[in-house]
Formats: C-alpha cells, sequence, structure tokens
C-alpha cells in the first residue's frame, strides 16, 4: 500500500507494508537484553489451552527501562509525574539513520557533537537514529549492567537540541553514563530542563537496527503502548522514501 506523505512543501511516498522494524522483541528469559541491575523478565501461565482451560492467559512482569525498546518522556528525571501517554501526540517523523563508533575517552567509550555533526551535516530532521558499532546480533540479548556502556556527551544532546530534532533514538540503554551520580546530562541537555522543556521531545532507548538497513533518510514511525508512566515499551518502525 503506497501512501503520500506531505512534509516541508514536498510529497513523499512510502510503501507501507515494507516497514522495517528497528524494536527488540521481549523474551521471557535470560535470552533478553537486560539492563539497569534486573533479572530477567517474567512470564506466569495463569490458564493453558494445552491443559484444556479456555484460554491462554498469562501474567508478564518486566521494565520497561531495563528489558527492551522503550519511549521515554521528560517524566523520567523530574519530580513531577509526566506520562509518556499525554506527550507523545504525534507518530510520524522525518528522520536520519547515522552509524557511529564511539570514541575512546578514559575508560569510556563516548559519541560526541563532533561525530554527529560530520553524519547529519545541514539536514533538518525531526527525529535521529543512532546506530553504533560494533552491531552484532548478541545486542538482542545482552547484559548491560555493571558495563559501562557507550553514551553520548552533553555537547552531543545539546547540537541535537539546537537542531530542533526532537526524537533521539539509540541501540544503547541509556544516552547518558551507566553511573554518573544522577549527573544525567544528556537526558537534561536534551529535554532543556534547566530552561524551557521540550514535553514533547521523546528519547528512545534499546533499539536495534539491522545492518541490512542502510544509513539515510526515513519516515520514523513511533508506535507505543498507552501506558500511564514516564516510559512505555515501544515498537519505531522505518519506511523507505521511495524515488519519484
Amino acid at each position: 500500500m503506497i501512501a503520500t506523505i506531505h512534509y516541508n512543501s514536498k510529497k513523499h511516498r512510502i510503501d507501507l507494508s515494507q516497514a522495517l522494524d528497528i524494536s527488540m522483541p521481549l523474551q521471557m528469559s535470560r535470552q533478553n537484553v537486560i539492563a539497569w541491575y534486573q533479572n530477567a523478565p517474567s512470564f506466569k501461565k495463569i490458564q493453558s489451552v494445552k491443559k484444556k482451560d479456555p484460554v491462554n492467559f498469562n501474567t508478564i512482569s518486566f521494565n520497561p527501562h531495563a528489558h527492551g525498546t522503550h519511549t521515554e518522556c521528560v517524566g523520567h528525571i523530574t519530580k513531577e509525574f509526566i506520562s509518556i501517554n499525554k506527550q507523545l501526540k504525534q507518530f510520524f517523523y522525518f528522520a536520519e539513520l547515522i552509524t557511529v563508533a564511539p570514541e575512546k575517552a578514559g575508560e569510556d567509550f563516548v559519541i560526541s557533537k563532533k561525530q554527529i555533526q560530520f553524519l547529519l551535516g545541514n539536514k533538518k530532521r525531526e527525529a535521529i537514529i543512532i546506530r553504533t558499532l560494533p552491531n552484532t546480533l548478541d545486542k538482542l540479548s545482552r547484559n548491560y549492567s555493571h558495563s559501562n556502556p557507550p553514551y553520548l556527551l552533553e555537547e552531543a544532546t545539546e547540537y541535537l537540541k539546537e537542531k530542533g530534532i526532537k526524537h533521539l533514538l539509540i541501540d544503547l540503554p541509556s544516552v547518558d553514563r551507566e553511573k554518573d551520580e544522577g549527573v544525567l546530562a544528556a537526558h537534561n541537555s536534551f529535554w532543556n530542563t534547566a530552561g524551557k522543556i521540550r514535553y514533547d521531545a521523546t528519547i528512545t532507548e534499546l533499539i536495534f537496527v539491522p545492518n541490512a538497513i542502510a544509513d539515510g533518510t526515513y519516515f520514523l514511525n513511533i508506535q507505543i503502548a498507552s501506558f500511564e508512566n514516564d516510559a512505555t515499551p515501544s515498537k519505531p518502525v522505518l519506511y523507505e522514501i521511495l524515488k519519484s
């Protein structure tokens, strides 16, 4: 099914039947991705057709921030309760996918403003998707706890904010350092908590972008579950822009 999207006074065509899923599936096992010192998500069968119950009926326990692809709003770091379900009202965005190899900085690996600036250039986008290298399948089942994963420098998120990018997606458990004594410099910078807060901006973490998807411009659809929470499990998908 071909759809036409109007953006910046131009018409763009996408094939809605060719969605490129960049989310991680939630698995009820230790093979699931894990972060923030949590155990694996759990799956309890309440009723089972195999046991001659009329339906399958399961209880699932998980943490949105720790167990897979999730989209969060500024409520993640504010004293005030702010729900992602109330803030995210638009779901299609003009987006750029870039691939970055984090740079060594002391004991850390980081993504700098210079790296993003080089790849993004003068392009004006509503959203950015950052795929980090190496990009291997073990990202789908990695335990990130106590591993000090790569993260974005504050200068990088400040640059994205200045560029007008409202939606930041990355394949890491956080845009900030795992242990930073609660500074959360990248989160605070991106949402502009020291000034006029960007309530309509979101951060999506723990995505997975297969290597077969090329860097470039796409239309992004962020699909979320209707959780009244600072974060919700989400399913971001990309659509290639068709040539005229």
